[in-house]
């Protein structure tokens, strides 16, 4: 019997999702680029790609945060500008989401970051379950928190790794992004969580294959950035 996990001091609210792909754009050679078997080969320009798409996410993440006007002095006058209120706290699940999370960096340069070791066990039947080790994070109180994980297959890993992170605090909001996507992914993330959340992907693909992989996918992020794994 499946028990549905809550958590304390939230009440439910249905997730918002962007989808890049969904659009005409630049963005979608790098989603191809990404998936071709022959260009994949190229392990810096994966991860290249991994980074540019965190990048545009990380733009379209910033039109959700909260702003207020400033003055600027310029050389020859005064200029008024709406500047972000406060820095999100940008969450890495490795060790895939190292290139991703760093397209993120790059717009949010003054953000805080956690890091959250994330690893699938396959040999506990025909189940897929997932181990956090490493973990490191700022304080999350009251902050707009931003979880960076390339892959989101089954959502297991993002459940555990927002668990581990409300031992440092109640955050304000929380944005998942990936750059691929299932939909049982977000089915599960959508009946477990109880905190306000929204969705940016790359893209939302079509299903998971009988071993939890996205379909069509791309493979193993982390194999084809870093290496293949013992």
């Amino acid at each position: 019997m499946k028990t549905r996990r809550r958590f304390d001091g939230f009440s439910v609210k249905f997730a918002s999702m962007f989808v890049l792909a969904n659009q005409p754009s630049i963005a979608n050679q790098f989603i191809a680029e990404l998936r071709d078997q022959s260009i994949q080969q190229d392990r810096m320009r994966f991860r290249t790609n991994l980074a540019r798409l965190g990048e545009i996410l990380a733009y379209e993440i910033s039109k959700n945060l909260e702003y207020e006007e400033k003055k600027v002095k310029t050389p020859l006058g005064t200029a008024k500008v709406a500047l972000p209120v406060s820095q999100p706290v940008l969450v890495a699940v490795l060790r895939a989401a190292v290139p991703f999370y760093q397209g993120f960096l790059q717009i949010f340069d003054q953000a805080e970051s956690g890091f959250i070791g994330a690893f699938r066990k396959e040999d506990v039947g025909s189940d897929i379950s997932v181990e956090l080790g490493y973990h490191a994070s700022p304080s999350i109180e009251g902050k707009t928190i931003i979880i960076t994980d390339p892959m989101l297959a089954t959502g297991k890993s993002v459940v555990q790794t927002i668990e581990t992170l409300l031992t440092h605090g109640t955050p304000k909001t929380i944005h998942i992004a990936a750059a691929f996507a299932a939909p049982e992914g977000i089915e599960y993330l959508n009946s477990q969580l109880t905190i306000p959340h929204q969705f940016w992907l790359g893209a939302l693909d079509e299903k998971l294959n009988h071993l939890s992989y996205i379909l069509p996918g791309l493979g193993d992020a982390g194999d084809l950035a870093f290496g293949t794994k013992l």
